[in-house]
């Protein structure tokens, strides 16, 4: 457990990573989540690509959340990560 996180996924991305509800990730002593989302990413590319776009931003409608708290108000993706938090990306669904 020691250096690691864990990342919530929501269930429309699941199939993406293999089916899994969660994912741990080894943060060492610490890591920008761009790095964690580029491991993940390197893994799973389909993933990588619904939760940023191109230029590698977060898209519009893929929220994170680090223990409770919206990168998009910390540091974004440079909000370093420390082992034993907990990651939960919450995808907003558009419908009409």
């Amino acid at each position: 457990m020691a250096g690691e996180v864990t990342l919530l996924v929501p269930r429309l991305l699941q199939p993406l990573v293999g089916g899994s509800a969660e994912l741990r990730l080894d943060v060492g002593e610490g890591a920008p989540l761009g790095e964690l989302l580029d491991a993940v990413a390197a893994d799973f590319p389909v993933f990588g690509r619904r939760v940023r776009d191109e230029t590698g931003t977060l898209r519009r409608f893929v929220n994170i959340y680090v223990d409770g708290d919206d990168v998009r108000r910390l540091q974004g993706l440079k909000t370093r990560i420390a082992a034993g938090q907990e990651l939960m990306i919450i995808q907003s669904v558009a419908g009409g």
